[in-house]
């Protein structure tokens, strides 16, 4: 659930979405919280770092790490810096250079022996002059090298405009993404901050100027942005704003169990009548279910729902083209968070299943952690469909309002069927 719901609609939706979500945002936060901005253990202590390590990890003969550290922008910094990681064993596999103003942030993909700890490395590169150091655990998809990885993400923004902030996110690591809307917030006569065409840096925050004419604030707290990422970053925005609004058009054809066959596909704003046609048909019930607030501000959620730019929406179309089910997968900040309606007339018959598992494929594919479903203790089918994904869940409740949190590392794909996934992606 958003936290600043404020700063992710647009003013036509927002005091009903913040209320939508404000419902179950009280419980739910606490969980929330348990994604802190605080940077990843840079394992200052090489005991407690070896104490952490399961016994037949610490056999391995070797260890990724990535670190980025400042040094003194003269001649042969550089060279102490890595004469220092050679006398540690440390085989240094690439390097990224961030000048700034005053002195040079290097990035390195590191390959060190096992047994040593994070807290080893950092105080070797301090000792060789390297300031504000930080490290973390890397693995083999940090072996692709920068322009590869930025041409990947610039692949993924182009054929679909719901990848943006998840490109973001990729391209700048762990960072929490939010928008603002482009018209004033209802109520307040104000709108956002204006924003340059070029965009303001500022230290561990970012704000550009989103494709739509909102502003995209982009903050990682725990390390600030180099004058390069941003750069990175805003290439990335132009490109998705010249490109325009945009889908995949790839869809599914499936056979329900009395022999009916429907569409699976990605849908858009451009389905809003169709979505509140289907509002229509569902009962006051299916409604309340779903947005866990007054029934009849439900249509007024849909703008948000629907658009790209806060996550992925699939429709479920009947052959005459009538929609009767939906399912989201709304980007959060840090988190996703998956929701469902099927017509009431179509409930019962597996939908709502298809679309969850679909929509969790998508997470995996993202790279998300985790997904989250906000319901109510008497949905059984919402708790029937989180079950049946067969991944590790964790259950909060008060006051009749669930939280269901499924865990995506049992999920995630070998690297056989990362593969004709991106290949999927690229035929639809």
């Amino acid at each position: 659930m958003t936290r600043e719901v404020s700063e992710t609609t647009h003013h036509d939706d927002e005091r009903p979405v913040r209320h939508w979500r404000r419902a179950s945002a009280r419980f739910h936060s606490w969980w929330a919280r348990r994604h802190g901005h605080a940077p990843p253990t840079g394992d200052t202590d090489a005991r407690s770092d070896r104490a952490s390590v399961a016994p037949d990890q610490a056999a391995v003969e070797s260890t990724l790490w990535r670190m980025r550290t400042t040094v003194r922008d003269q001649p042969g910094s550089l060279a102490v810096l890595c004469s220092a990681l050679a006398g540690q064993r440390i085989d240094i596999l690439s390097l990224q250079t961030h000048p700034l103003a005053a002195g040079t942030v290097d990035e390195f993909l590191l390959r060190a022996p096992g047994e040593l700890a994070g807290g080893d490395i950092t105080r070797a590169t301090a000792s060789a002059g390297g300031t504000d150091t930080w490290i973390e655990r890397a693995d083999a998809h940090d072996l692709v090298d920068a322009p590869t990885r930025v041409l990947g993400l610039a692949a993924r923004t182009a054929l679909d405009a719901a990848e943006l902030p998840l490109a973001l996110r990729q391209l700048l690591g762990r960072c929490t993404i939010r928008s603002l809307p482009a018209r004033p917030v209802a109520g307040t006569g104000r709108g956002p901050e204006a924003v340059p065409v070029e965009g303001v840096l500022e230290d561990t925050v970012m704000r550009l100027r989103a494709p739509e004419g909102g502003v995209l604030t982009v903050e990682r707290p725990y390390l600030p942005f180099t004058p390069t990422e941003f750069a990175r970053a805003r290439a990335l925005v132009e490109l998705d704003a010249r490109l325009g609004p945009r889908v995949p058009h790839g869809r599914d054809v499936l056979t329900l169990p009395e022999g009916r066959d429907i569409t699976v596909r990605r849908a858009d704003q451009g389905d809003l009548e169709a979505a509140r046609a289907m509002h229509e048909r569902c009962s006051q019930r299916t409604l309340g279910m779903r947005y866990h607030g007054p029934v009849r501000d439900a249509d007024r959620y849909l703008n948000h729902l629907l658009s790209p730019r806060f996550g992925r929406t699939l429709a479920v179309q009947t052959a005459s083209g009538r929609v009767v089910g939906l399912g989201h997968l709304l980007w959060d900040g840090d988190e996703t968070e998956v929701a469902l309606l099927v017509e009431d007339s179509w409930q019962r018959r597996g939908i709502g299943g298809q679309l969850l598992g679909r929509l969790v494929a998508m997470a995996v594919e993202a790279g998300c952690a985790s997904v989250y479903a906000v319901t109510q203790s008497a949905n059984t089918g919402m708790v029937a469909a989180m079950r049946g994904l067969g991944l590790p869940l964790d259950y909060q409740i008060e006051e009749g309002t669930l939280v269901i949190t499924a865990r995506l590392d049992a999920a995630r794909p070998s690297h056989e069927e990362r593969r004709e996934i991106g290949e999927e992606a690229v035929r639809d």
